[in-house]
């Protein structure tokens, strides 16, 4: 249900274009910061993620491969993109006990129905947070090819 918390033990996926990876391929922190707000749009309220569970698939290989068909149905997906995983505990936990303002973060379920159900966002972050960014990248547990 839209808005439902993400249990900790479960992992969400974040789709992390070219140009917030490392020369080796790795996310960077810059892929787990809001866009910048620009004039015409409203700010960013939450990060773009997807909740692997939620697809109710059977194992990891076949999570990697339903979230590459819905990345493509939605937007451009890049050659060189990456999913980065997470553990939504862990990515709490180490913002919680490690950012200088013990950042509580919300992982909350909101899904794009028709195109995405899985469509989760990470609230309770702020333009240029660099340093919560770079406490989540520390909890990437594993990258995928978004192709």
């Amino acid at each position: 249900m839209k808005s439902d918390q993400i249990p900790d033990q479960d992992h969400i996926a974040r789709y992390c274009s070219f140009r917030r990876l490392s020369d080796d391929g790795q996310p960077e922190p810059t892929a787990f910061m809001l866009k910048p707000a620009r004039p015409a749009e409203p700010p960013e309220e939450s990060l773009s993620v997807n909740w692997l569970e939620y697809l109710e698939c059977p194992d990891r290989t076949s999570k990697i491969a339903e979230i590459r068909r819905i990345y493509r149905e939605t937007f451009d997906v890049g050659a060189q993109a990456k999913i980065a995983i997470l553990n939504v505990g862990e990515v709490c936990d180490k913002v919680r006990t490690e950012s200088p303002d013990r950042r509580i973060l919300q992982v909350l379920h909101d899904p794009i129905v028709t195109k995405d159900p899985s469509h989760s966002g990470i609230y309770n972050l702020r333009q240029n947070d660099r340093v919560i960014a770079e406490l989540i990248v520390e909890t990437v547990l594993e990258s995928y090819s978004a192709r």
